[in-house]
């Protein structure tokens, strides 16, 4: 076949000299919505760190138990462990057996993406291209991962709602226990279909096989059959929920331990309020990592509790550069494995 000829490019003048390609559209967007998350960020810390005593606020920092946050460190480890645990059970649901080991040592993996990504959904990229070859379906790694993230999202709202309630609703409390309750029965009722009445959930998506009547059909078909699988295994669902309120549970131990860190003394069922309230804050897509948001979370918590605010800063600092610390744990794994 012939080839056609390509149609002659007039010579440049010194008005059209060439410029830089311009980045694509959604590059650009994604780099803008990344610096309004820092401004929100930065904004927020610089807000909250100008109301605070800085004499104070550096007191806690220097006088800060190693021993204590060495502590802090383990119960993150143990958490770590907890949650791999929970991922096996919903992979067994489906027939996938994965190793612990090899569990945790993704989980860790999903740690540092989520700590050194400007976003908290590197990490389950990762726990899903990590168990789609052996479950021989992204579609159902997908699946499990979102369903081990949904569980989680029950077990930390209903530790919450615990601990409001046992707190009672006083003006201390700043944030209702009904409120926390209401939102625990709203996630129920919205996850309890497609766990209990999964062929519903399909026809309910069926309209979108019009959009690829293959590509679509397969994976809702690939979906209906994970979805019947977990239905079939009321076992483990229940324990990948207990393990969730085990997981929050220690997250709630973790900060408290900072807290003790430090010398603040705060009752645990406040800190099993308000750690789980911060992590549900932090899911707004507002800031990087939820740097600002959590801090401004901690500090309105203190402040109507009459604690200073400069010990909620270091709390939740420290908390999260220890997470970040322990994280680089995953980088070495990740190195380790070559992948």
């Amino acid at each position: 076949m012939a080839q056609s000829t390509p149609p002659a490019t007039p010579e440049l003048t010194a008005s059209d000299e060439p410029t830089a390609p311009k980045p694509p559209a959604s590059t650009l967007r994604k780099t803008l919505i990344f610096i309004l998350k820092a401004v929100v960020s930065i904004g927020l810390l610089a807000l909250l760190i100008s109301r605070s005593d800085a004499p104070r606020l550096w007191a806690y920092v220097r006088t800060a138990s190693l021993v204590w946050l060495a502590s802090a460190l383990g119960l993150y480890l143990l958490m770590v462990l907890a949650s791999a645990w929970r991922w096996g059970l919903l992979l067994d649901a489906q027939g996938v057996p994965v190793p612990a080991r090899t569990l945790t040592g993704s989980f860790l993996v999903a740690t540092f993406f989520n700590n050194f990504l400007p976003s908290n959904i590197g990490g389950d990229v990762i726990r899903i291209a990590d168990t789609a070859r052996q479950a021989g379906s992204k579609t159902l790694a997908t699946t499990v991962v979102l369903v081990d993230r949904g569980i989680g999202l029950l077990g930390l709202i209903l530790l919450a709602a615990v601990a409001g309630s046992i707190i009672g609703d006083t003006s201390a409390s700043p944030i209702s226990a009904r409120l926390l309750w209401a939102g625990f029965a709203g996630a129920t009722l919205a996850a309890a279909p497609a766990l209990l009445a999964p062929a519903w959930v399909i026809r309910l998506l069926g309209p979108l096989r019009r959009l690829n009547p293959e590509w679509v059909g397969a994976r809702l078909d690939r979906l209906a059959d994970v979805l019947e699988k977990f239905r079939r295994a009321p076992g483990a669902l229940v324990g990948c929920f207990v393990g969730a309120v085990l997981v929050q549970m220690i997250l709630v131990g973790f900060y408290l331990v900072i807290a003790h860190a430090i010398g603040v003394a705060i009752s645990p069922w406040h800190m099993a309020v308000l750690v789980p309230v911060s992590f549900l804050v932090q899911m707004l897509p507002l800031s990087v990592n939820g740097f600002g948001l959590r801090e401004a979370t901690f500090s309105f918590y203190f402040a109507r509790l009459g604690l200073p605010i400069e010990a909620a800063l270091v709390i939740s600092l420290l908390g999260a550069g220890l997470v970040m610390l322990f994280s680089l744990t995953g980088a070495v794994v990740y190195v380790v494995r070559g992948s």
